[in-house]
């Protein structure tokens, strides 16, 4: 015990008053610079680190909220799957492990699907949720892709899908392995239709998502400093038995080296969105007033006004 602490301490206290309580969630430490953030500030900023920029992970329906014209779209209804179809079970159930996460997230499974209009263009959008299991893609996020494709059809909507994903999902065995052919077909039927797709790569984009629709839509958007491969680097350089260059497996590198289009920060993403979706679709930028759904997610056949 120091001076410091017997002396000057109380008297500051007295001199103050006693501290109040306040909520430990208050700062968020920044994964690129270590600063600490203050929370609400950083949420007001999309998540992203006003001392660096680095991107953080970012809530689905906020992600959803940030894309679509005036905030405004509506929730799609997505296909209950069989859940533990396996009966897995490592150091705990797979059944437990789902609950969990269902519990925490709020929402059935890793992924959040949502139409409107982006730039002034019909877009059915899906997005993952990192949060939810690493964002892993078992058969319910197989089906949520599917039913956003054949919304998409139906409707003569863009698709945009927005991976953040480490792979498929193991507790699921071959299972969720079937999901990356029925991705495909599901991105190539919007194809088909002459629909844009349209795969906007987020930090991390890995594994089985990678190796199926990620890498097969029309346009490749990523959002700076994304993370995105099949393999880890270490799995890769233990493989090669190389050292990788600086910066592989990151947004900018695959970029410079043909495997992405472009690369923005996650500001930019609304206005590069709508501009590359009115060019496919050969549409003119909207009216400030127009906005045909209601402000914010509504339940799936809910009426919206114009």
């Amino acid at each position: 015990m120091s001076w410091l602490t017997n002396l000057v301490r109380p008297k500051i206290r007295g001199l103050v008053g006693e501290k109040k309580d306040m909520p430990d969630n208050l700062w968020e430490k920044c994964p690129g610079c270590s600063a600490m953030l203050f929370k609400r500030e950083l949420e007001d900023n999309l998540n992203v680190c006003r001392a660096c920029g680095h991107h953080l992970k970012l809530d689905p329906v906020k992600r959803l909220g940030s894309l679509f014209d005036g905030g405004a779209y509506r929730l799609v209804e997505v296909p209950k799957v069989p859940q533990d179809p396996l009966k897995f079970r490592d150091q705990k159930r797979y059944a437990d492990r789902l609950k969990d996460a269902q519990n925490k997230s709020k929402r059935q499974d890793a992924i959040v699907v949502g139409e409107g209009s982006v730039g002034g263009v019909k877009t059915v959008i899906a997005v993952f949720d990192f949060g939810f299991m690493g964002g892993s893609m078992g058969m319910g996020v197989g089906e949520a892709i599917v039913t956003a494709a054949r919304r998409a059809v139906a409707s003569k909507s863009a698709l945009v899908v927005l991976p953040a994903s480490g792979g498929a999902r193991m507790q699921e065995g071959a299972l969720s392995l079937m999901q990356m052919p029925r991705t495909i077909i599901a991105a190539n039927q919007v194809k088909t239709a002459g629909l844009p797709f349209i795969v906007v790569l987020t930090d991390p984009t890995t594994g089985g998502v990678t190796a199926s629709f990620a890498m097969v839509g029309d346009i490749h958007i990523a959002e700076r400093g994304a993370q995105i491969g099949f393999a880890g680097a270490r799995v890769i350089e233990s493989t090669i038995r190389e050292t990788l260059p600086p910066g592989f497996q990151r947004a900018e590198y695959l970029r410079d080296h043909g495997m992405i289009d472009i690369v923005v920060t996650r500001h930019e993403l609304p206005e590069t969105l709508g501009r590359i979706l009115r060019f496919l679709r050969k549409e003119k930028a909207p009216r400030r007033d127009q906005g045909p759904f209601l402000t914010g997610p509504v339940p799936h056949g809910a009426k919206a006004k114009g």
